[in-house]
């Protein structure tokens, strides 16, 4: 054998090597636990034979506690790039075969690479955590590792779609690169993200309080809201990631993809003309209206567990890519809180962020009062919606349905913060506040003077449904452009659309901006 040829058996041993990870026994550990490793979630996640692995043999270099002898090729971490539906993407899958999938200075300084790769070709990065938290034997290097990705995620923030995937451990400092970027996926029952573990808290604190309990998707899906999404099993959320990122572009500069539609722009939905209920204080389903307006009634929902008072998620038009936000009247009636003026807002943003029209749906009676809302600054956390819509220059286009109240009126997507196209339905009541509210405002004395209280109150709430509970008041000022037939609205949303794709807007030059948070 030729020394050339002794050399490329050599190359083929180590690559093979690499593509062990941690060694066969650990693989059978992972796939005991019903987890895959890292290059198998890759090759899941990514279009067949696109995957273009580098860094392959990077080592750590750490001699601290015996860890010279404790070496793996690639050091725990899968890095490269490769294709989603023929488009270019960057990807890191931690290895947790090789020492936990611990973060080192050469394992984060690969994580690096790819995230720097990405953001100087335009692309989206996706990270597969599964890591046990950093490397205690590296010290400090392992923190400098946080540190230098915490910055990335930063610096690519609104520049290209960032994506976590938890698939297992994610801990300590290692939570605050998926608490940067702009989704979140999480699997229940084997992955978890949280600041200290149960032990620490029931040191600290003495609750006891299990793995799942404290940080599992479920808890972060509905309750904290860290969570985007939570699914089943590992390939329900790289399936998820791929159906994600089909709704957006590559990057800022970029327009989302067109998908080709057969679903008639002109479809008309009698039922929208039904929905309404003659009571003012009964519900319906906002996702039947969604159902109906959009391309063949798909919907990729964003926290669907979390503030489920509003809805946020992804659609089509006419095979464009719309963010959609509605008021949800059966859940609290629809009314703007802490959570869901905070989840509505971060979804905003990333629409504006990514040039994804926005559409809103609005039946809001107004924000939730009481002493909870009030002490946990529902003022701040309304703002952040109210400021979320005044600064987006994407397309804006809402759809007042019914209910439009004070200031979540404005809030949601008005005229005054700069909507470009804002419909009503006949059914569409825009005040102050609701016919009983301003009864017990403007006409007290004379309901309490009158000798049949209760009837005087009924008349006046009439006399002010008749003037100012309906859309045309608003549409004499042309805050409303039109009054729309309910069954018409995907027509004259596309037609906005088609209408909005050339607007361009632009915001006073700063530094930055300084939301409300």
């Amino acid at each position: 054998m030729s020394v050339q040829q002794e050399k490329i058996k050599q190359l083929l041993a180590k690559r093979e090597e690499a593509r062990l990870g941690g060694g066969e026994a650990r693989i059978e550990k992972q796939h005991a636990k019903g987890k895959y490793t890292a290059r198998e979630r890759i090759a899941m996640l990514l279009d067949e034979g696109s995957f273009e692995e580098i860094d392959m043999f990077v080592q750590h270099r750490c001699t601290n506690f015996g860890m010279e002898k404790k070496k793996f090729l690639g050091d725990g971490v899968v890095v490269g790039s490769g294709t989603i539906d023929g488009r270019l993407v960057y990807v890191f899958a931690q290895d947790f075969t090789v020492i936990g999938g611990a973060l080192g200075e050469m394992l984060a300084a690969k994580i690096c690479k790819v995230m720097d790769l990405a953001m100087t070709m335009g692309a989206p990065c996706i990270g597969l955590n599964d890591s046990g938290g950093a490397r205690i034997q590296e010290a400090v290097n392992a923190l400098c590792g946080y540190g230098e990705i915490f910055e990335r995620n930063i610096l690519a923030s609104g520049v290209i779609p960032q994506i976590s995937g938890i698939f297992g451990p994610c801990a300590g400092g290692a939570v605050y690169s998926p608490a940067l970027t702009d989704f979140n996926i999480m699997v229940r029952n084997s992955s978890y993200m949280f600041l200290t573990g149960p032990k620490v808290v029931k040191t600290v604190t003495g609750e006891d309080v299990t793995q799942e309990e404290l940080g599992g998707a479920d808890v972060h899906a509905s309750k904290s809201g860290v969570a985007h999404f939570a699914v089943d099993n590992d390939e329900a959320g790289l399936q998820l990631i791929r159906q994600l990122l089909s709704f957006l572009p590559q990057n800022n500069m970029e327009e989302p993809p067109f998908v080709a539609c057969d679903d008639p722009a002109d479809r008309c939905e009698d039922l929208l003309n039904e929905i309404i209920p003659d009571s003012p204080n009964r519900a319906y389903d906002m996702y039947e209206v969604i159902g109906a307006i959009v391309d063949h009634g798909e919907f990729l929902e964003v926290h669907r567990d979390y503030a489920r008072n509003i809805i946020v998620g992804f659609a089509r038009f006419n095979g464009q890519s719309v963010g959609i936000v509605a008021n949800q009247p059966k859940v609290m009636a629809g009314s703007l809180d802490c959570n869901s003026s905070r989840k509505a807002a971060r979804f905003v943003r990333f629409c504006d962020s990514f040039n994804i029209p926005i559409v809103t749906l609005v039946d809001v009676p107004g924000f939730l009062p009481g002493t909870g809302q009030e002490y946990n600054a529902v003022i701040t956390h309304g703002a952040k919606l109210l400021y979320a819509y005044g600064e987006a220059t994407v397309p804006k286009i809402t759809v007042v349905l019914r209910k439009a109240y004070g200031g979540a009126y404005i809030v949601m997507g008005s005229k005054h913060l700069r909507a470009d196209i804002n419909y009503a339905w006949p059914s569409a009541e825009i005040a102050v506040m609701g016919p009983s509210g301003a009864v017990e405002v403007v006409f007290a004395k004379e309901v309490k003077a009158s000798d049949d209280p209760a009837k005087t109150a009924l008349e006046k709430e009439e006399e002010y449904r008749e003037a100012f509970a309906n859309p045309y008041n608003a549409a004499s000022y042309g805050y409303i452009d039109d009054v729309i037939e309910p069954r018409n609205t995907r027509f004259r949303i596309i037609r906005a659309l088609q209408q909005l794709r050339t607007k361009r807007q632009t915001l006073p030059a700063k530094k930055h901006d300084n939301v409300p948070l």
